[in-house]
């Protein structure tokens, strides 16, 4: 246990541990659901709704920040083009790659963001990796590889944008990294409202009319997620990352369940087998990573 977190009051630690759980809860919720939907609806659809309810949900929010906050944030160019249009694109794809892949295959490529995330931070952030982290990065490229599992025809569309949408991931960890001090709100709307520009551009070429209960199910799927968002960010603020950080990949055991559940999408042996790898290469980093800096916010499709 690092000195932080042996610092920390226990009943914040639990509290950290309680919200970063309902947190990734939530979040492999807003995933099952967006496999449900996007079996009827465009992603673009699914991304307005859920994007337009999303900023309903933060205008109180945005209001109590103060534009202030909107105005000055670093390096503009960073803040509202190139981070909200990657992050855009890892969500789209997320919902793409769920058409035809079950919850377990997909989320097993985006638990690999951080171990993308370290690969690239030499070039991208000037970071040195030393060679532990070189032997973790390669052998969460072995677990991709496992989980792929070319053998069995698995490099379809649905794995390639499923990795695409993965390395954009990563790529937003990273942009995240380089305007820090930008507070939570500001990250959670720029990211929203990027969103919704796609999906009213998007929508109208494949628009569905919707019910009632398909409306209100889309918009429920934006509420969903950004009342995760608010839980992690509040578990990173209440407890250390050092320790509540690591809960994030019990993503894998509900993308399992609720996949078997809802779907009868029963996990395969490479599958399991490559998201043990990736996990256990990705909390090693992390821990790792605790020597020397703050972690990132952890964001979820």
């Amino acid at each position: 246990m690092t000195s932080q977190a042996a610092a920390a009051p226990r009943s914040a630690i639990l509290s950290g541990i309680g919200l970063m759980l309902t947190g990734i809860f939530f979040f492999s919720l807003n995933d099952a659901m967006g496999k449900f939907l996007i079996a009827t609806f465009s992603v673009g659809q699914i991304l307005l709704i859920r994007s337009a309810a999303g900023l309903v949900m933060l205008s109180l929010f945005i209001r109590r920040e103060g534009w202030h906050s909107f105005r000055n944030a670093p390096r503009p160019f960073l803040q509202w083009i190139v981070r909200p249009a990657l992050a855009t694109f890892e969500v789209a794809a997320f919902y793409w790659a769920l058409f035809s892949m079950s919850l377990a295959d997909v989320m097993t490529f985006y638990l690999a963001g951080p171990i993308y995330v370290t690969a690239m931070s030499p070039f991208l952030l000037g970071e040195t990796v030393g060679w532990r982290r070189w032997v973790a990065v390669f052998a969460g490229f072995v677990g991709v590889m496992v989980a792929l599992n070319p053998t069995a025809g698995s490099f379809a569309p649905g794995a390639l944008i499923a990795i695409a949408g993965s390395l954009s991931f990563s790529t937003v960890m990273i942009s995240t990294r380089l305007v820090k001090g930008t507070p939570d709100i500001v990250l959670i709307t720029s990211q929203t409202a990027a969103a919704l520009l796609f999906g009213l551009i998007a929508a109208p070429f494949a628009w569905v009319t919707m019910s009632w209960r398909d409306t209100a199910l889309l918009v429920l799927l934006g509420v969903i997620a950004t009342f995760a968002h608010f839980c992690i960010n509040r578990a990173l603020k209440v407890a250390p990352a050092s320790v509540v950080v690591p809960y994030q990949y019990t993503t894998i055991v509900w993308a399992i369940t609720l996949g078997y559940i809802f779907f009868a999408d029963a996990p395969s042996w490479p599958m399991l087998i490559g998201a043990t790898t990736i996990i256990a290469a990705g909390i090693y980093i992390f821990l790792h990573e605790q020597k020397r800096t703050v972690p990132a916010i952890v964001e979820g499709p």
